[in-house]
């Protein structure tokens, strides 16, 4: 893989700052193409994942709440094509048929989330606790254990309950720390004695910066320069309370973990020979995951998070920082609430230096880092338009971890790669290609020393992919979304990952190639089962059936009909 064009090829890439301190990488190289074979330890867990909204369904079945995603999908206009995800995967009623796929899989783990409207439908605990809520997700953990798969939990993955955000504001508000503690406690309590690996966010900076600055995710707030802070501050109080109560109530007895899970790109200089662009590059990373991880690993937001909006916002003529400010007490009860970090990664960007004016109306979460994002062209680019493949940066971003945070137990928690295509691909070559090198990059961190105890690809399903709706796909599964039994079927991305987690990791480099040549010519039965399925199930729809071939065959098809009218009209 080429570097950037804008960077000389005579150039190492580096990150000196305050990763200098790093003994066992050396910041200084950057071998693109070089591939490891070796194995994992011992004991390393392989998995994969998924959400409640994304996944389930069901939406407002058995006594479940409205969501801010029920609310907001249902909104004209907010996601691609005005999909929903009311029926989604329809994994509320697909847990034996899932379990299955993860069993054939051989996954060690199973990262999914529970609904807290499915449990607690107004979001307060003191209103009504459904059961049948309590009861999915029983049924769906002991299947998991049944088949000695380990449920790894997350408590929110944005489904905040609607009433909470029409009557407080949602993360806007204080009051959500309470009302999530209650959640979470209600948690440990009813499945605490089989779940040991708890996760309180997925990818708070989602929440923050996408919900309540931009207004492109639920609940659409576009509160700019203030909103993204103000939530952030409240989701890092509520991870610190949960971690606190499970800690003093719970951890002795149950004997569990209670992490976060942070999402973070890499980021990297564009010129190396240029200190503003270093800079701007430890900037970009910080303002992404060392937003989160500073205060829970450290006790307080990054420095240069401070520094920055502290110095626009009096630039603006305001009193105060725009960025919210912990009290000693806070900081103390908020530093080392982790028992382990979850790392979600996808792809990484070039940074350079760009100094946004101060004091304008526009300024935002954005504007306050003074920075602009570059891509190389040439990076592989199959699906979403901001998910690039490079690998070279998941090995650099573990070992910022490391070094930043005092080398915590690691779970990669989300990595993976979508399609965005008109046809059906389940001859997905570009994914093997994608979890063989972010894999390979994983495997050469814990070499440097870094301490990933876990991987989970994501995701299991193809989903609701939020505001893209049903457009892309991040799935090792196929999903026909157009048969209302939602049938699953494997790509050949399947038996490439299977092959990984029985050898735990890549013995050599013939058996690797072996695994992805057998992994395609597999598929062609899956394209079969996939082609013969909706002509059985929706006959209906014969125009929507859609399977790898569908495009030529239907350029074929349109010819030939074209051909035959034409003769019988002369």
């Amino acid at each position: 893989m080429q570097p950037c064009c804008a960077v000389s090829v005579c150039h190492v890439f580096m990150l000196v700052l305050c990763l200098s301190a790093a003994e066992d990488f050396d910041w200084t190289k950057n071998n693109h193409g070089s591939f490891y074979y070796g194995t994992f330890p011992a004991g390393f867990s392989w998995g994969a994942g998924g959400s409640a909204y994304q996944t389930e369904g069901a939406w407002d079945k058995d006594g479940k709440g409205l969501s801010i995603w029920d609310v907001f999908s249902h909104k004209k206009g907010k996601i691609q094509l005005n999909d929903t995800g009311d029926s989604s995967c329809e994994g509320y009623y697909k847990i034996k048929d899932d379990i299955s796929l993860m069993k054939d899989l051989r996954l060690n783990h199973y990262r999914f989330s529970i609904a807290w409207p499915r449990i607690i439908p107004t979001g307060v605990k003191s209103d009504h606790v459904n059961e049948k809520g309590i009861q999915y997700y029983d049924e769906l953990i002991d299947h998991l254990l049944e088949s000695n798969i380990t449920p790894i939990v997350t408590l929110y993955h944005w489904d905040l309950p609607q009433v909470l955000q029409e009557k407080y504001g949602g993360w806007q508000n204080i009051s959500m720390v309470n009302h999530f503690n209650d959640f979470a406690n209600l948690c440990f309590e009813k499945f605490g004695d089989r779940v040991k690996h708890w996760i309180t966010f997925n990818n708070p900076w989602s929440v923050a910066v996408e919900g309540y600055e931009t207004g492109e995710h639920a609940p659409g707030m576009r509160l700019r320069g203030n909103g993204a802070y103000r939530a952030a501050h409240h989701i890092i109080k509520a991870h610190a309370k949960v971690w606190h109560t499970y800690d003093t109530q719970w951890r002795e007895k149950q004997k569990g973990l209670v992490g976060i899970s942070l999402s973070g790109d890499w980021g990297e200089p564009v010129d190396i020979s240029n200190q503003k662009d270093i800079e701007a590059a430890e900037r970009y990373v910080q303002f992404y995951l060392g937003w989160f991880a500073t205060p829970i690993f450290h006790g307080d937001y990054p420095q240069v998070m401070k520094d920055f909006v502290g110095r626009k916002s009096v630039q603006q003529g305001l009193g105060t920082s725009r960025l919210p400010t912990f009290s000693p007490q806070e900081k103390s009860y908020i530093k080392g609430t982790c028992d382990f970090l979850g790392i979600g990664h996808f792809t990484t960007r070039y940074i350079t230096h760009r100094n946004d004016p101060p004091g304008r109306s526009s300024n935002s979460y954005f504007t306050d880092r003074d920075l602009a994002e570059l891509v190389d062209p040439r990076w592989p680019d199959p699906g979403s338009e901001w998910l690039y493949s490079v690998p070279w940066g998941f090995r650099r971003l573990l070992n910022f971890v490391k070094t930043q945070y005092g080398n915590p137990n690691i779970y990669v928690t989300e990595n993976g790669v979508s399609e965005k295509m008109m046809c059906t691909e389940l001859c997905d070559e570009w994914r093997i290609q994608y979890y063989k090198d972010y894999i390979n990059e994983m495997l050469k961190a814990i070499r440097d020393g870094v301490n990933v105890k876990g991987y989970t690809a994501w995701s299991l399903l193809d989903k609701f992919e939020w505001d893209e709706g049903y457009s892309e796909r991040f799935g090792l599964y196929y999903v026909d979304f157009r048969n209302k039994n939602k049938p699953r079927y494997p790509k050949a991305s399947v038996q490439f990952y299977k092959r990984v987690i029985s050898s735990n990791g890549f013995p050599n480099q013939r058996e690797v190639e072996n695994w992805k040549r057998k992994a395609v010519e597999m598929c062609s039965s899956s394209n079969q089962l996939l082609a013969a399925d909706p002509l059985t199930s929706h006959m209906e729809m014969v125009t929507e059936i859609v399977v790898p071939t569908v495009c030529t065959l239907s350029i074929l098809i349109s010819a030939v009909l074209l051909m035959f009218l034409l003769r019988r009209r002369n």
